[in-house]
């Protein structure tokens, strides 16, 4: 469990590819002003991280909510429940689907509003031109991307990534830059504009987070910018997607 700040902490899972590759996962823990806290997303946790998690947590009960943010990211919503029975529970309308007995809350969460649940911590974007949830089950470019409006910290899965080589070579190998999902093409949705939509969503991501100081990417790294640094590599990531865009205004209108 790695501490960002006074109030933010990241905690990296294993997650393998045909139970051989690592390629990580992950979930982050809040403290509200209240010095109660809220969880993003879910992840496996070793007893050591377990104990930590619930030794800074008051055994779990100073846990408010669990907010899962990422609609394919659902192996571990059942575990983040037992663990915190009492906190409120968010999720995305596929979470709800997959795990109907649970208690959730109201909306679902990439339907949240400017006045959600928990805007007194984080800023949301969802983004736009794309399918939240494709019927090919394979594409998992779409989220809930949450920032930490204090310490300006974004914690995001799959919709950026931070490309990082695996085990030992990780502290030998450059981590690379911000990165637009490498499926992205394969969730544009069929239809005029989409392109437009989504590049736009980016544009407006790096403006508006553009003092964001680090991000949390699921299966990747941490990064961490200079001043302007996330909104350079932002503008970058959508530069390097340039072409599949092109192609699907072509294809589309």
């Amino acid at each position: 469990m790695k501490q960002l700040s006074d109030t933010f902490w990241n905690i990296r899972g294993v997650h393998r590819v045909a139970g051989v590759l690592d390629i990580g996962t992950q979930m982050s823990l809040v403290r509200r002003d209240d010095g109660r806290f809220v969880v993003i997303d879910g992840c496996p946790l070793d007893d050591a991280q377990r104990d930590a998690l619930l030794a800074l947590t008051g055994n779990g009960e100073r846990v408010a909510a669990v907010v899962h943010v990422h609609p394919f990211h659902t192996l571990h919503v059942e575990a983040m429940q037992r663990l915190f029975p009492g906190a409120t529970l968010h999720g995305t309308a596929r979470h709800r689907r997959l795990a109907p007995s649970l208690p959730w809350s109201a909306t679902p969460v990439e339907a949240w509003g400017e006045d959600h649940p928990l805007a007194e911590l984080f800023d949301l974007s969802v983004p736009g031109g794309v399918a939240f949830v494709c019927a090919d089950e394979r594409v998992h470019v779409a989220s809930v991307l949450v920032r930490h409006r204090r310490d300006g910290i974004v914690h995001v899965d799959d919709t950026l990534n931070v490309l990082a080589a695996p085990g030992l070579l990780r502290g030998l190998l450059p981590q690379s830059s911000l990165r637009m999902h490498p499926l992205l093409a394969r969730a544009l949705k069929p239809e005029a504009g989409a392109a437009d939509a989504y590049a736009a969503w980016a544009r407006t991501l790096a403006s508006r987070w553009a003092d964001t100081r680090i991000v949390c990417a699921a299966h990747s790294a941490l990064r961490r910018f200079p001043e302007g640094g996330f909104a350079d590599e932002v503008e970058a990531a959508l530069e390097r997607v340039s072409r599949a865009l092109d192609r699907h205004r072509v294809r589309y209108g």
